[in-house]
């Protein structure tokens, strides 16, 4: 009896090791990936965490705003472009109105928000006439709406929008150039608090507004608007059947994810110090997803611990996979074209995954 209980003991054991290791295998595999680049890389471990904090500090915010659209079945919010467009044009605002400092980040949240919201009400009015499809949807979504961004500030921006400041317009006096200086805000909310830990700068204000932001996610979801949004990704027809306004919440949902995106964008670019105007919101949808995925995320459910995690891991590759790919190859660029790789690859291996789940979900339940 105590030998059968053993040998059960033992298969059981390795069962769910067997199990946690499956579904653990993507962070698992990635940490991999990043141990052994670091040490291809010969880059010194102060350095590499020094870049890590860094990266987590421009872009941890744009990947838990991806977390609250998951949540409530819509997937993963590649529409986060539409939110970062949004908080460039609130830059772009205090560029034109020469708002600098704390004062000019506050006045580019102000100005960002609304556009946000309006953004967010319209990409959710579309992905609910697009249910089932959302993902594919909210990345037609941006490219239309990268479209209409180069109509306005390449034709109208000079036209229509009076510019009189001819350090951001085109010489012909139509269009915004392709980089503008952020150098008025740069940096301004990273140091408000900025502490040095042996010899690493940790732009503690900026990390305090993430964790309030992961409060608000956890306050949120105890709410019953937070349970709608559970409802909703556990099963819409029956959140339907339960009374839950469907299509209301998952604007909301889409409102709350374009604001954070937008809010985000500008906490990124202030980091940075300069804003592409035509290209800065391009990659932010596939990084932010790559990031989610990496961390343990799938379609279906996303936690804030996988988006910390995530976050990590990816810009640890991203730090380490340059230096990594000049000595493995004699090509730094190597390293550049690898880490584009990883990041298409993790977000196509996840949608077959999802897909595929979905396929044999079908099929227990014509069986039954």
């Amino acid at each position: 009896m105590n030998t059968e209980f053993k040998i059960g003991s033992k298969k059981a054991n390795k069962f769910s090791l067997l199990a946690a290791m499956s579904k653990y295998s993507v962070p698992l595999l990635f940490a991999v990936v990043c141990i052994a680049g670091a040490v291809l890389s010969k880059l010194s471990l102060k350095y590499i965490i020094s870049d890590v904090i860094l990266r987590l500090n421009r872009n941890l915010f744009l990947v838990i705003a991806l977390i609250i659209p998951v949540l409530a079945g819509m997937g993963l919010n590649f529409a986060i472009v539409v939110g970062a467009i949004a908080g460039q044009i609130g830059l772009i605002f205090i560029i034109i109105m020469n708002i600098g400092g704390v004062l000019g980040l506050l006045a580019a949240v102000a100005f960002a928000t609304p556009f946000a919201v309006l953004f967010g009400y319209g990409v959710g009015k579309i992905l609910n006439k697009t249910k089932g499809r959302e993902m594919i949807t909210g990345i037609i979504m941006g490219f239309f709406s990268n479209g209409l961004y180069q109509l306005v500030f390449l034709l109208f921006m000079g036209t229509i929008i009076p510019v009189n400041n001819p350090q951001i317009i085109l010489p012909g006096g139509i269009g915004l150039k392709n980089a503008l200086e952020l150098d008025i805000i740069q940096n301004s909310l990273d140091n408000i608090i900025n502490i040095p830990i042996m010899g690493v700068k940790i732009p503690v204000f900026t990390f305090i507004l993430i964790g309030l932001l992961c409060v608000f996610n956890q306050f949120i979801l105890k709410t019953k608007l937070g349970q709608n949004f559970r409802a909703l990704g556990q099963d819409i027809h029956i959140a339907d059947v339960a009374g839950i306004n469907v299509d209301k919440t998952r604007i909301i949902a889409m409102i709350m994810s374009t604001v954070l995106a937008a809010w985000g964008q500008i906490i990124f670019l202030q980091n940075i110090g300069t804003l592409q105007t035509y290209t800065a919101h391009e990659q932010v949808g596939r990084f932010a997803v790559a990031a989610l995925v990496i961390g343990g995320a799938t379609v279906t459910k996303a936690t804030i611990g996988q988006a910390i995690l995530g976050t990590i891991l990816f810009h640890t590759l991203f730090s380490v996979s340059p230096a990594a790919g000049k000595n493995l190859f004699g090509d730094a660029q190597m390293g550049e074209y690898f880490r584009s790789f990883i990041a298409y690859g993790v977000i196509a291996l996840s949608l077959v995954l999802h897909a595929w789940q979905k396929y044999m979900n079908a099929k227990e339940k014509e069986k039954l």
